[in-house]
């Protein structure tokens, strides 16, 4: 598996293929695309996973974050993720965080991110804010 930046265009196809099928591709852009970080995870050259990052000073916010149904379950998302919360730590963030499809929080808690307030909905999905705090701990 290779990680790469990609652009928002790359990404677009997978988001809406995975996340929202239903409704029109360009449901599926995000105001900031343009300014965001875009990442893809490749298994032989073809693109299976895609996430954006969109900073706020030094507050990273994960949208659009999906995998290839027939890729999913193989650690790909995970490792995904994995890479890039390396690099924003690397770089100097803060806090990670997400608006978690409900069906997705048990993925997030592995990389230590909990739920903060309670269930809304999004576009008829049901969903939970979580975050994550990258600043190390010291004792």
């Amino acid at each position: 598996m290779e990680i790469r930046s990609i652009s928002s265009d790359e990404a677009l196809p997978i988001r809406h293929e995975v996340l929202w099928p239903n409704k029109p591709l360009q449901f599926c852009k995000v105001d900031g695309d343009e300014t965001a970080k875009h990442y893809g995870a490749y298994l032989n050259d073809e693109l299976v996973s895609v996430a954006s990052i969109y900073m706020d000073g030094r507050v990273a916010r994960l949208r659009k974050f999906a995998t290839v149904v027939v890729f999913q379950g193989r650690g790909i998302g995970s490792k995904l993720i994995t890479h890039i919360l390396n690099e924003l730590v690397n770089n100097g963030a803060e806090s990670f965080w997400c608006d978690a499809r409900a069906t997705a929080v048990g993925f997030y808690k592995q990389f230590g991110m909990e739920s903060q307030g309670t269930e809304f909905i999004k576009s008829e999905v049901s969903y939970f804010k979580m975050d994550v705090s990258l600043i190390p701990v010291t004792i």
